[in-house]
């Protein structure tokens, strides 16, 4: 009886122990990263006070110029310029990359024919390809949504052609001893499976997106957020340009973690809680 009653007593006093456990590693995660932007803000901060450059503010002056640029509006109107081309590419990208990968995957001869294209593609230095872009199709919104589509686009085909091809083979046996179709395998086995490395590849496919649009902006004709960032820095207005900068920066790393929530929400329950 004695054993009994210090062990509940042992249960009663732990639960709660581990209750608080619990909750401190829920919050652990969220508590290093704020410590990291800190620390990354204060070590920007004494470098701009230094200065190292004379072209490199400090975070507190870039922090007002945002404010500044977020009140005149000038921010708001770049963006809408730049979100067109970036969304519009990373559509067509995904439904394009999707498409062809898994051709490829389940095609023998389409992964022959196409992906070394592709491979080639991701390999290459894509700056090279945007003057000719410009001289092809001009300065105007499909030379700007080939740039993100050039960036984006061999991401999300290989990955995808990757996770086609690397489906359980146990799946696979057991739809064809339930006398399953080429389409239901594809539908019900193949996609399923390979979902969570496509989503992955679509994730890294809206991340060289926006490297594109900024390229683009930059390289072919100074709208949108390649404009504010010429302009400024054609007036030595460095603070207004950082701002500029980060603000690509943090939306890109926002739309990011955003859908990787969405990918662990929908693709990979086992990993809510981590």
């Amino acid at each position: 009886m004695a054993v009994s009653i210090r062990t509940d007593g042992e249960a009663a006093g732990l639960a709660p122990l581990s209750n608080r456990s619990a909750t401190g590693a829920s919050w652990e995660p969220v508590l290093l990263r704020l410590v990291s932007i800190a620390l990354f803000a204060g070590i920007w901060e004494v470098a701009g006070r230094i200065p190292v450059s004379f072209a490199f503010p400090t975070f507190s002056d870039t922090v007002v110029a945002f404010f500044g640029l977020l009140a005149d509006g000038s921010l708001a109107t770049a963006y809408l310029s730049t979100l067109q081309p970036l969304v519009l590419g990373v559509v067509l990208s995904a439904f394009l990359g999707v498409g062809l990968g898994t051709i490829c995957g389940l095609w023998r001869t389409g992964e022959w024919l196409v992906i070394p294209v592709f491979i080639v593609l991701q390999a290459a230095p894509v700056a090279a390809f945007i003057p000719m872009v410009t001289f092809v199709y001009g300065i105007g919104m499909t030379a700007k949504t080939l740039a993100v589509m050039i960036l984006a686009l061999p991401v999300i085909v290989l990955n995808t052609y990757k996770a086609v091809r690397n489906v359980n083979k146990s799946l696979l046996v057991m739809c064809r001893s339930f006398l399953g179709t080429r389409w239901q395998t594809v539908a019900k086995i193949i996609l399923p499976d390979a979902s969570p490395v496509i989503f992955a590849g679509l994730r890294l496919g809206v991340a060289a997106g926006f490297v594109g649009v900024v390229l683009a902006e930059l390289l072919i004709t100074p709208t949108g957020i390649g404009d504010l960032i010429t302009f400024h820095r054609s007036r030595a207005d460095y603070a207004e340009m950082y701002a500029t900068i980060a603000s690509i920066i943090a939306l890109s790393t926002l739309t990011l973690v955003f859908l990787q929530w969405v990918e662990v929400r929908v693709f990979r329950p086992e990993s809510r809680g981590a």
